[in-house]
């Protein structure tokens, strides 16, 4: 028998992110831990973050300080300024000489995808732990070619922001 859902998650079409600035054009190889056969998958991750600086009567003046900040305008921000550090990341991954895995630090930038959840966290308590059914709808569906990682971003965020406007994200 199939669960009722508990909670409705709405995604905008994804967008890619690239560096703040111009980074380095150049190939790097992978060290030999790195690639082996095994770890060529894409591994999901999903953090779950409240806002402490939630309204209420005692820090209402805390949120009105920040109404006009958008948060997926600053998470975007943010990751395209540390890709500048971090520039291998909005690269590719290609194959060399005996299948050797590189990275093309091409710039090309990591996947981004905002949502929203008609939900609290508060709301889903337990529902949120390993092992749920109801965590698929939190993470991001990849496109069909990402089972091949050549080629594809290296880094996939999908921001999620509760539609009640107090701000818990997961990632």
């Amino acid at each position: 028998m199939e669960s009722a859902r508990l909670f409705q998650v709405n995604r905008l079409e994804p967008e890619l992110v690239r560096p703040a600035e111009a980074t380095p054009r150049e190939v790097k190889e992978l060290s030999d831990i790195d690639d082996q056969e095994g770890l060529r998958f894409i591994a999901p991750v999903i953090f779950f973050y409240k806002n402490k600086n939630k309204p209420s009567s005692s820090n209402s003046n805390i949120m009105e300080e920040h109404d006009h900040d958008d948060p997926v305008k600053l998470i975007k921000e943010a990751v395209g300024r540390t890709l500048v550090y971090y520039y291998p990341l909005a690269g590719r991954l290609k194959e060399g000489l005996n299948r050797k895995l590189m990275v093309d630090c091409n710039g090309q930038g990591v996947s981004f995808v905002e949502a929203t959840a008609d939900v609290d966290f508060d709301q889903l308590a337990n529902v949120i732990q390993p092992s749920s059914p109801f965590l698929d709808q939190f993470l991001f569906d990849l496109p069909p070619q990402s089972d091949n990682i050549l080629g594809s971003p290296l880094i996939f965020i999908q921001f999620l922001n509760n539609n009640n406007n107090n701000s818990d994200v997961a990632f």
